[in-house]
């Protein structure tokens, strides 16, 4: 017999605000993700917010937190978010995957990429964060948010900061995940990343100055 395709969709509530899916997600079972991880990492902001930024997944300090970008990525993007014109109050944070994966390496929990589908049996989430939040601009970082978002054939590489219609009459966009920052192997290739990631922000903080004008 064929096994059932993992999906959180039961798990979804019908009411779709913010609070009820983060009350909601604490206890979703729609892929096995789930028993690795520590606690669901449910995205967070106020419903409304202009700008949603959406990562891969939590990674060990979120996933022991409970809360998203909590971590080192995260410390970089609220400096780069500032340093764009960006109140970090105006954005919801979440992730394409809202458990942890990990191995063991040592005493440490590595980070170990989502399949696709586990970042399918998540996407019903996503989509209720959308429909919660309307944001007026979606941002994926990184390849895996980007592809979950976009489509597998998306190529950030190629890509990166080309701001692209949404179904919700949003925009969405595409950069790299700040913790590919923090990996650059020296100080000034992390520093030229770094700029580039602000100007790719800078580019959201454009577009929504032009919405409100419009």
């Amino acid at each position: 017999m064929k096994s059932k395709v993992p999906t959180a969709l039961p798990w979804v509530p019908e009411k779709r605000n913010v609070p009820a899916l983060q009350q909601a997600a604490r206890n979703c079972r729609g892929c096995d993700l789930w028993k690795r991880g520590t606690q669901t990492v449910f995205g967070e902001g106020a419903s409304g917010a202009r700008v949603m930024l959406v990562g891969e997944q939590p990674g060990d300090k979120e996933d022991l937190a409970g809360r998203p970008f909590v971590g080192p990525a995260g410390g970089l993007l609220d400096r780069a978010l500032e340093a764009a014109g960006i109140e970090r109050r105006s954005v919801y944070v979440t992730n394409a995957v809202k458990h942890f994966k990990w191995e063991p390496r040592g005493k440490r929990r590595i980070h170990k990429k989502p399949s696709q589908i586990e970042i399918n049996a998540c996407r019903p989430w996503l989509d209720a964060e959308i429909e919660a939040v309307r944001p007026q601009v979606i941002v994926c970082m990184g390849a895996t948010a980007a592809q979950a978002m976009l489509g597998k054939s998306f190529r950030v590489t190629q890509q990166r900061g080309q701001m692209l219609p949404w179904g919700t009459g949003a925009s969405i966009m595409a950069t790299v995940h700040p913790s590919s920052i923090l990996r650059a192997p020296d100080d000034e290739s992390r520093h030229r990343e770094m700029e580039r990631f602000i100007d790719d922000l800078r580019n959201v903080a454009s577009a929504l100055r032009r919405r409100k004008a419009a």
